[in-house]
């Protein structure tokens, strides 16, 4: 990587980092998390009970980017090409033409994405993964950058459906927003009881400079070794004990570019297993299909990486 690709994604992620945290107070992790996703390249998973702040963080780091945004309101009676769009027979041409869905933008908020069916939360699938969607067998191209944000709440709450496999495996991360502190929450009361705080928030970037700080990050060196150390941890997934279907080789490649991300965000050009082993628990954990021995003693996915990460040892030299 070039020395001063990780001084432009610092500069650019900070402002807007700044912008997010003028929102979300007190989650500087979250909203680091938050970050190292979209330069990854990836989409981001935000699970916990309601009104924790979900969509308050997909809207503000939406907004913050000057990029083209799109919500959508996952429920229950909506349909596959809501999501995709769907071609529809115009009478003056006599031919059929298409309507393009909410994914045709950048950045798509999903609010509470497990609350629709899996039949239309499969609709994701291609365009997360490919960048891009299928409609009666013709195949439109997503722009750049495309990053899904989806919130859901606990899968015991009612009126929700677990999201498959495949479609979790496309979420680099999840991250878990949790109550916020004494202090936190005060302040949030004084800065969000007079006005909305979305309101206040202004692009402090956009599109192109979005899809450079992701180049660049592509850029960010990984040793051989740390190769080596993130398929020994995704590997181990596999044979754990308490592990039912363990991380899939996408779940390798996406904790190696969130690797990447988290080292242009500390200002480095290159990977340490430092950046692996406090990226794990969030890129891996909710991708495992844990055991019925597991729910009997209360284990988390969380609790199983944890375990894995103590056990696999460093690499020698990185």
């Amino acid at each position: 990587m070039t020395s001063d690709a990780p001084a432009t994604s610092l500069d650019a992620a900070a402002r807007v980092g700044a912008a997010v945290q003028s929102v979300i107070v007190g989650k500087p992790a979250t909203v680091q998390l938050a970050l190292t996703v979209l330069l990854a390249g990836g989409h981001l998973l935000v699970e916990d009970v309601p009104g924790v702040g979900k969509t308050m963080l997909a809207k503000s780091l939406a907004r913050s980017l000057g990029c083209s945004v799109r919500r959508i309101q996952f429920t229950p009676d909506l349909l596959p090409g809501d999501v995709v769009g769907v071609s529809i027979f115009n009478r003056e041409t006599r031919d059929f033409e298409f309507k393009p869905g909410a994914v045709f933008a950048n950045i798509i908020v999903g609010d509470e994405i497990n609350r629709a069916s899996p039949k239309t939360q499969s609709a994701l699938l291609e365009c997360m993964e490919e960048g891009q969607v299928t409609v009666d067998g013709t195949t439109y191209l997503l722009g750049r950058p495309f990053m899904v944000i989806a919130t859901q709440n606990p899968a015991e709450m009612e009126g929700t459906y677990p999201l498959p496999e495949a479609q979790r495996d496309r979420f680099m991360a999840r991250v878990r927003m949790g109550y916020p502190d004494r202090t936190s929450e005060i302040a949030m009361l004084q800065a969000h009881g007079a006005h909305d705080p979305l309101e206040a928030v202004q692009p402090v970037t956009d599109a192109a400079e979005v899809r450079d700080m992701i180049d660049a990050v592509r850029r960010v060196y990984v040793a051989p070794a740390i190769d080596a150390y993130v398929v020994d941890l995704v590997s181990a997934t596999r044979s754990h004990a308490l592990v039912r279907l363990g991380a899939s080789p996408r779940a390798a490649l996406h904790l190696l570019r969130a690797s990447r991300a988290s080292a242009a965000l500390a200002g480095r050009g290159h990977v340490l297993p430092d950046d692996v082993q406090r990226l794990a628990p969030s890129v891996l954990a909710h991708r495992l299909v844990l055991s019925t021995d597991a729910h009997l003693s209360r284990t988390t996915q969380e609790d199983v990486v944890t375990d894995i990460v103590a056990r696999v040892p460093l690499p020698a030299s990185a």
